[in-house]
């Protein structure tokens, strides 16, 4: 089996900004704000649809994305674990990354994944407002050319997000898969081998002329 992968990563942002604070603060003097580990679940679905959204604008044409379980879980796990350990990466300090954990889950996945990541931080004052902080990260994703290539793939067919929460960050991942055509691996395929790509077309083309997988570090595009 062979999975390509596709990984740009962006620093870790601050939301809003301090006027935007000072209004939020003063309406939640006399609004409960909601505790922002329950606003994880919508978030998901909200970045999801919102970027569903976008990859039709940019792309007509592109491949509708189905929720896939596995690659849910397996953003969940990462975002969770970012959370958890205060690290911002997509390879975690144990060595784990979104591409080995998918192929643990699913020792037949094969093709092309995609992985984007943010960050952005918060206030227990102001909580976590989903739609202002799905928008953010739609919009920290699109303000990079290497993460708008990454979501607009009109090849991707099926993804997953997950968001966790720490005590003033909020980590978001969303993966995205095709299978690029390929057929169902043989049961006796050989040892997993996974390769990093600068773009997913790139890996299309590789795929394509039947390139050998590059095993070098990834040199992820500057924006």
């Amino acid at each position: 089996m062979r999975l390509f992968v596709f990984l740009p990563l962006l620093g870790l942002a601050v939301a809003g900004c301090a006027t935007q604070q000072q209004r939020v603060q003063t309406r939640t003097a006399t609004i409960a704000v909601a505790d922002p580990a329950t606003q994880m679940r919508p978030l998901e679905d909200r970045v999801y649809k919102l970027v569903l959204d976008e990859r039709q604008t940019i792309d007509p044409a592109a491949k509708p994305l189905a929720l896939d379980p596995i690659l849910m879980d397996v953003a969940r796990k990462r975002s969770v674990d970012m959370a958890a350990k205060g690290y911002f990466a997509d390879r975690a300090p144990d060595g784990t990354t979104s591409a080995s954990l998918v192929m643990d889950e699913d020792a037949k996945f094969q093709g092309l994944l995609g992985v984007n990541m943010a960050a952005q931080h918060y206030t227990k004052q102001s909580g976590v407002d989903v739609e202002q902080f799905a928008h953010r990260f739609l919009d920290t994703w699109l303000a990079s050319q290497s993460h708008k290539q990454n979501l607009a793939f009109p090849d991707y067919n099926r993804t997953g997000v997950g968001c966790a929460i720490n005590g003033d960050t909020v980590y978001v991942t969303q993966l995205f898969a095709t299978d690029l055509g390929l057929p169902p691996p043989k049961e006796d395929t050989k040892k997993d081998s996974v390769a990093a790509m600068p773009s997913p077309q790139a890996a299309k083309s590789a795929m394509q002329s039947k390139k050998p997988a590059l095993r070098a570090e990834p040199e992820w595009p500057e924006d």
